[in-house]
């Protein structure tokens, strides 16, 4: 079995890839700005969007690694991943 490595540059394109999304850029505004967990439920509401387009944008933002999840029983709960955005965007969500 391989483990695939990510490059920095390989991750950066990612996050640039993530971001280019208005739908995304919704959710990390609202992680960013309510600086608490959030669940699928509450993400989904934010754009008016179904249960599986939501699930799609949080999967391409945890690939960029950007969002953190946490799964407690059934429920998932994402949060902001600050260092991330230190590392790769130091001061873009300031612009938010």
């Amino acid at each position: 079995m391989t483990t695939q490595k990510i490059t920095n540059d390989e991750l950066r394109v990612k996050i640039f890839k993530a971001l280019a999304d208005e739908t995304r850029l919704d959710i990390i505004r609202a992680l960013y700005t309510s600086k608490k967990e959030m669940n699928c439920g509450e993400i989904g509401h934010i754009r008016d969007t179904t249960k599986s387009n939501t699930s799609y944008h949080l999967r391409t933002l945890k690939e960029a690694k950007l969002i953190k999840v946490r799964k407690e029983s059934q429920a998932k709960y994402m949060s902001i991943d600050l260092e991330a955005f230190q590392t790769y965007l130091p001061g873009f969500l300031d612009t938010l």
